[in-house]
């Protein structure tokens, strides 16, 4: 358990001061209203995106099977997209998942950083798949090759369908969470990827210009694309501990000032995310005069949660004149 310290209740607080030279303090709270490493997850959540995933992964196989052997490219780009719905909702599911796992003593965290390892090797993979498309399409475009539109139109039918019944699926979930509404962002991309691959094939077959093939691939390649690169850039980003894009550190200074006021200076203020949608904070507070040394670690703790939903935040209480240097800080 990471809550509740050894004897696993997470409704005790487990408060800790140290005195390093008779300068710093220490305060970390473990307390159910302030912050918990593992968030509430709700199982159905997590079984509509099981059941969202397995019939998106088992049909993108299928779509890339079709594609290979009717000689679509269109219906093998859809397939890379259906690629990047099937990481976004495993990478939902395992958020659920591991999100109830607690941590150990090699992995204080958990395993909740294992989502963005993943979704980090994904992203590079759906670059490299874009960049194949877009060679086979100039190629395709410079040598016309034969496409059976018929067995082209009848998978990208079925994708579309599926498409539907993952959307359908996902709207019986907890819409308002965060993970879910990426989900079904994804799957909204992948329908319309399905109705690119029914337009050519329809092209294809009542006017047999097979360049409708490649030319739509390239469009869906576009959408592979900027899914991966958002994928790339939000993982890179998690991974270097950087400050999420909703927070602001002098914006945070202000407000933890003017809300607490028993502090009169923030200082060494560093802010990440364990995982998406999960971050954390460590700070240093300087004490007001006739500050109460005692409670404001804890009303500190509440303030990061309500405004910026920082669930796990370590608060050093400086108890000298001026704050010390901090290592992790350029030079000025």
């Amino acid at each position: 358990m990471i809550d509740g310290a050894k004897n696993g209740e997470p409704g005790k607080q487990d408060e800790h001061q140290h005195d390093h030279d008779g300068h710093h303090g220490h305060a970390h709270s473990h307390g159910d209203g302030h912050h918990s490493h593992a968030p509430t997850v709700s199982r159905n959540n997590e079984r509509v995106v099981l059941i969202g995933l397995c019939l998106t992964a088992g049909f993108m196989v299928a779509e890339f099977v079709g594609g290979w052997l009717s000689g679509s490219l269109a219906l093998i780009a859809d397939a890379g997209h259906m690629l990047t719905d099937t990481a976004a909702l495993g990478l939902a599911w395992a958020s659920f998942r591991f999100g109830r796992r607690g941590g150990d003593e090699k992995r204080t965290f958990g395993y909740m950083r294992s989502e963005v390892l993943a979704g980090f090797v994904n992203a590079l993979a759906l670059f490299l798949l874009t960049i194949w498309i877009a060679y086979e399409a100039v190629e395709r475009l410079i040598t016309p090759e034969p496409v059976l539109a018929g067995p082209m139109l009848v998978v990208a039918i079925l994708g579309l369908f599926v498409n539907i019944g993952v959307f359908l699926l996902l709207m019986r979930g907890d819409r308002d969470h965060v993970t879910i509404k990426g989900a079904l962002l994804h799957v909204v991309g992948d329908l319309l990827g399905s109705v690119g691959a029914i337009t050519a094939a329809v092209i294809i077959y009542y006017t047999n210009w097979t360049p409708a093939d490649p030319i739509l691939s390239v469009l869906m390649s576009v959408l592979i694309l900027r899914a991966a690169w958002a994928l790339l850039r939000s993982a890179a980003q998690i991974l270097m501990e950087g400050t999420p894009s909703n927070i602001e550190i002098e914006e945070l200074r202000r407000y933890v000032l003017n809300e607490v006021t028993d502090v009169s200076d923030v200082a060494h203020v560093h802010v990440w995310s364990i995982t998406s949608g999960r971050p954390a904070a460590t700070l240093e507070v300087s004490l007001a005069q006739d500050g109460d040394a005692a409670t404001v670690a804890d009303r500190v703790k509440a303030v990061l949660a309500r405004r910026y939903d920082i669930r796990h935040a370590t608060i050093e209480i400086n108890w000298g004149q001026h704050p010390a240097d901090c290592p992790l800080e350029a030079p000025a």
